[in-house]
């Protein structure tokens, strides 16, 4: 079959030549070109400002903290996904096309995931949850490399010293950049572990952060003349009650974990894009856009399986985990 060609040249060699002059352009424009051959007089809108991130999102319009670039984000990712899911079920089919196959199997995917990780039972109970926080923290990231985020700006206030002040701020900017997000997201996270752990095994459940019992039995022993071994078991009791302690401490640990672990991958590859386009401006990021893609999946999926390790360990009681 011939090549298709286009005057003369071939589609896979022009395309590669359109790249290589794409990436000259954006060396000679970037500060990096710059700096070695000078200014050369190329136009100003062929070069990209110098990168200005900031980590408080920014207020938009009017100085409101609930008005924010970062939730603006959000809200688009969420109308995206309720309108992307309403769109597959319209247009469902016996024989599905590529669109309802691909939904259909990304879904039937994290459904199987979370049977092999929880069983059929807990898995089926699990899926809802983990289903709607990888889509939402994945898309969140994915949506964040359209062109638009991060660059479209707006009249209002960004933190400057200290105080509010007038300023252009972007208009959209990638929600899991907003460390507000993250942590959302990671207490609604613990708040269904504890949810479902007091659903499933009720006054045991909470023995598991308060178990006085053994402390209180070893007291009892020590009142009745056994010193012995009403002292070995107080001991044992003081035990359980500081592991109880650290349990409850953990709960909170999964917090913070969950929230830095997700604001510090994807604000460092928002600001990574941000270089490399002001370094050399123009197809010298498109290779890190594939590399964000793939952090996004994997964020996605860590903050999913751990969310359902965490659920299914809230309703395992202590002698099912032995």
């Amino acid at each position: 079959m011939p090549k298709r060609k286009f005057i003369g040249i071939p589609f896979p060699a022009l395309i590669g030549l359109i790249v290589f002059i794409l990436f000259a352009i954006g060396v000679l424009a970037g500060p990096l070109g710059r700096s070695i051959v000078g200014d050369i007089g190329l136009p100003s809108w062929i070069s990209v400002p110098q990168p200005r991130p900031e980590l408080p999102a920014e207020r938009i319009f009017i100085n409101s903290p609930f008005l924010t670039n970062s939730l603006v984000a959000a809200w688009i990712t969420v109308a995206f996904l309720i309108g992307f899911s309403l769109i597959v079920k319209r247009r469902s089919k016996m024989v599905p096309d590529r669109l309802q196959a691909a939904f259909e199997f990304l879904l039937g995917w994290l459904y199987d995931f979370c049977v092999s990780a929880a069983g059929e039972k807990n898995g089926r109970r699990f899926f809802p949850i983990v289903a709607t926080i990888f889509l939402y923290v994945a898309f969140n990231a994915w949506m964040g490399l359209v062109p638009g985020y991060g660059t479209i700006t707006a009249p209002g206030y960004a933190f400057h010293e200290g105080h509010w002040v007038d300023a252009t701020v972007h208009l959209i900017r990638p929600a899991n950049t907003d460390i507000n997000t993250p942590l959302a997201i990671a207490i609604i996270s613990v708040l269904f572990a504890q949810f479902y752990g007091f659903k499933e095994l009720k006054l045991r459940y909470v023995l598991k952060f308060l178990n006085i019992s053994t402390f209180f039995r070893g007291l009892g022993e020590v009142f009745k003349g056994k010193i012995g071994s009403g002292l070995s078991t107080v001991l044992t009791g003081l035990i359980e009650i500081f592991i109880g302690f650290l349990e409850l401490l953990s709960e909170f640990i999964h917090i913070i974990s969950f929230t830095f672990r997700l604001f510090g991958n994807m604000t460092a590859g928002e600001m990574l894009l941000l270089v490399a386009a002001f370094l050399i401006p123009w197809v010298f990021a498109l290779p890190f856009y594939g590399l964000e893609m793939l952090i996004g999946f994997l964020q996605a999926l860590i903050f999913a399986g751990l969310t359902l390790i965490f659920l299914t360990l809230a309703v395992t009681s202590h002698s099912e985990e032995h």
